[in-house]
């Protein structure tokens, strides 16, 4: 167990005009991770980000940031001097050019870093004198990034922050934050929808359908624990009823019975003999497949 979580929620809720956001939302983000938040567009994602920076309150239900409460307005102040954080719009101040408004944000956090300022201008080849108007849509991500990375936080929280981005400029993000992460002490929690990129940088993972967390753990975890099992039978596979702990999902079509799991394999394995089946396979299964599985699974 860690030494402390960095986010922390219990059971949070959110209800917008009598329509349920979130329904139970259980997160625990260790310190120095990178945490990736994944689910489907609406599955509540931007709402838990909004409930951890005190930009919306929780109706129920417990959020914590560094220890402190989220929805108290004092300590969520200290939450966002703490934080960077970069929405999926992006937000800008046109009118600037890339040279004022880092200036500008500079001067509102004391422990603005000069050394990685210099370092992303250059690695993400921002030009001082343009418009933030004038940027590309790639550029206008970079330059946000550059202002949440360089404040000197504790945690970075990101929205979708590869939304829109074409694949040299998504892999040149994405290694931007896991060196940053590298070489800095920080904990990055980001949310997204893109499942080969929580993959590729993640090192802890939550999935979240229709505001519920449907599992969460370090991704190595995840990989250990679940498994497909394929049982097949001589004739017809029986309509069997699985008591093991951990069934996700079970599939039966002609001789074949599928079922995965997330406790391993080794009792299923023990039950299926019991069934008669002439053949068990045991496979691993990828992040995309515990995520469509989950997700499919709460229909």
């Amino acid at each position: 167990m860690p030494d402390r979580w960095i986010i922390e929620t219990t059971d949070v809720r959110k209800t917008y005009d009598g329509i349920e956001a979130l329904r139970g939302v259980s997160l625990q983000v260790p310190a120095g991770s990178i945490f990736g938040f994944l689910g489907k567009n609406g599955a509540g994602k931007t709402t838990t980000i909004k409930i951890l920076l005190g930009m919306a309150h929780a109706s129920g239900g417990d959020a914590r940031v560094f220890g402190l409460a989220a929805g108290a307005q004092e300590t969520s102040v200290e939450i966002r001097r703490r934080t960077g954080f970069v929405s999926e719009d992006k937000d800008l101040y046109d009118s600037m050019d890339v040279a004022t408004i880092i200036r500008f944000t500079a001067g509102f956090y004391p422990r603005w870093r000069s050394d990685l300022e210099r370092r992303y201008l250059r690695a993400f080849d921002l030009p001082p004198d343009r418009k933030v108007k004038a940027l590309s849509r790639g550029m206008r991500t970079k330059l946000a990034l550059l202002l949440a990375l360089c404040r000197g936080a504790e945690l970075l929280v990101l929205d979708e922050p590869t939304s829109g981005l074409d694949p040299a400029m998504i892999e040149e993000v994405l290694q931007a934050l896991v060196s940053h992460v590298a070489g800095e002490e920080m904990t990055v929690f980001f949310s997204s929808h893109q499942i080969a990129e929580v993959e590729q940088i993640a090192d802890h993972v939550a999935i979240v359908d229709r505001g519920r967390v449907v599992t969460a753990a370090a991704l190595d975890d995840l990989r250990e624990r679940y498994r497909r099992i394929e049982l097949v039978f001589e004739g017809d596979a029986p309509q069997a009823v699985f008591r093991s702990p951990g069934i996700v999902r079970v599939r039966r079509d002609g001789r074949v019975i599928t079922v995965l799991s997330s406790a391993g394999a080794e009792r299923i394995v023990d039950e299926a003999r019991t069934f008669g089946a002439v053949s068990v396979d045991v496979a691993a299964v990828t992040l995309k497949e515990i995520f469509l599985e989950t997700v499919a699974a709460e229909d």
